[in-house]
């Protein structure tokens, strides 16, 4: 049986009372699902790489299928937490060298709800069968859950620091390897196996690699084509440890040096980054942040004779999210957009400048966020007949038709939020040509 150690079982505890604390349950009982392994099609008798709800696997640390985590608030204090798991099979060992986990069986799971009867019941993380939940109460206590969840402990800080070394080293080994000629699969594969070498036990999500149009497509799988020089190549990565991810960007020019166009373009989002994680302090609200730095990169937009008018205004129409189309960033920790979202209490904001904005809420010590400004000439945007309309006089379309097809360039970083200024995690990894 696996056995947490005591150093474990301490900051669990502590986890488990702080987000019980949040939540505020008198009566309901609480039960979290890790979820269950998903078939693969074909009949292979495998099923996709399985990852527990992150709801679950925060108070447990165990990527258990079946597993569920159960709280009665009226039970005494060493009894209110029970984990049950589920009891590994003789072909799990034999097919899977599974072992047993520690806890309660999961067939007991029935007999204590059995016993709560007529008591309402929050299912939090996965869905459980023959489990009624009223969704208001669920909406309400994973808001609160979630909200507990954003400000890392020292544990999670620990292995985030771990993930932004390996992601430290992937990228020191792929940008040795960006030259005209090798295909986006090639760089992955250096710069995954870097991550690997160095501790990684995954990636935190599909690597990408996009190369001259590629590099505007928001979530490019890496493809065959080859780099051709004078390229942008951007690449968005992160090592996971122990389920917990790191998310950078990087954009690169292949096997020359860049034009001016690209220089102007890179310095924009560059110094809009720069800022943007300058102030990332406690109290900052995201939304603030978001709309400075749209602002700013509009700024630069103008000074390149591709937008007109006041920067300001363009931005409260949302023009331009016709070259900055995402948000300037998402919290991160156990998993790549961990514990994001808005602030309890809070309806999403429906102004045009902050329609693609992943989160709505203050900053606090502990959070860690990443900060990605982008500037893409995407043609699915910039060749829509209804935009062109909408934005004839804001926009030099007859300029903008020159880079349609170049990509675009991000510039991503891994910020922690403190009481003493902002901590950039991913520092060591340059983002110089």
């Amino acid at each position: 049986m696996k056995i947490k150690n005591m150093r474990q079982l301490k900051y669990l505890a502590e986890r488990r009372r702080r987000g019980a604390e949040a939540i505020g349950l008198r009566d309901e009982i609480l039960v979290i699902g890790a979820g269950e392994p998903v078939p693969l099609p074909g009949g292979s008798d495998q099923t996709y790489p399985f990852c527990a709800h992150s709801e679950y696997y925060y108070l447990t640390e165990i990527d258990s299928p079946g597993g569920v985590l159960a709280f009665d608030p009226r039970q005494r204090s060493s009894k209110r937490w029970v984990s049950f798991v589920p009891n590994v099979t003789e072909a799990e060992k034999m097919w899977e060298g599974k072992t047993q986990l520690s806890g309660t069986p999961l067939p007991r799971l029935e007999p204590w709800l059995g016993a709560r009867r007529g008591r309402p019941i929050v299912n939090l993380g996965a869905s459980l069968r023959g489990v009624r939940s009223d969704e208001g109460d669920v909406a309400r206590t994973r808001e609160q859950f979630t909200h507990v969840r954003r400000a890392k402990d020292e544990v999670e800080l620990s292995l985030l620091r771990r993930a932004a070394a390996a992601t430290a080293k992937g990228f020191a080994a792929v940008r040795r390897h960006i030259r005209a000629g090798i295909s986006e699969r090639a760089l992955q594969i250096e710069l995954e196996a870097e991550f690997f070498r160095n501790g990684a036990d995954g990636v935190g999500y599909g690597t990408i690699v996009g190369s001259g149009p590629n590099a505007a497509v928001m979530h490019f799988s890496p493809s065959p084509r080859k780099i051709r020089r004078g390229e942008f190549v951007l690449i968005d990565a992160g090592a996971r440890i122990d389920r917990y991810v790191i998310d950078v960007t990087r954009t690169f020019v292949a096997g020359r040096k860049p034009t001016q166009f690209q220089r102007d373009l890179f310095s924009i989002v560059l110094e809009a980054e720069r800022n943007a994680m300058s102030r990332c302090v406690p109290g900052a609200e995201w939304k603030d942040l978001h709309l400075k730095a749209a602002v700013e990169m509009t700024e630069g937009l103008i000074e390149l004779k591709l937008m007109n008018g006041s920067a300001e205004s363009l931005v409260e129409q949302g023009a331009h999210t016709l070259f900055f189309p995402h948000g300037v960033g998402h919290l991160v920790g156990l998993g790549v957009r961990d514990a994001s979202g808005r602030y309890p209490g809070r309806s999403k904001d429906e102004s045009p400048a902050l329609r693609n904005l992943r989160m709505d809420l203050p900053l606090a010590a502990g959070y860690v966020t990443t900060v990605e400004p982008g500037l893409y000439f995407i043609p699915s945007i910039l060749n829509d007949p209804k935009r062109r309309c909408q934005y004839r006089q804001s926009v030099n379309w007859h300029r903008v038709d020159n880079y349609i097809g170049c990509g675009g360039v991000r510039i991503e970083d891994n910020v922690l939020v403190t009481e003493d200024g902002p901590k950039i995690l991913t520092a060591s990894i340059p983002t110089d040509w």
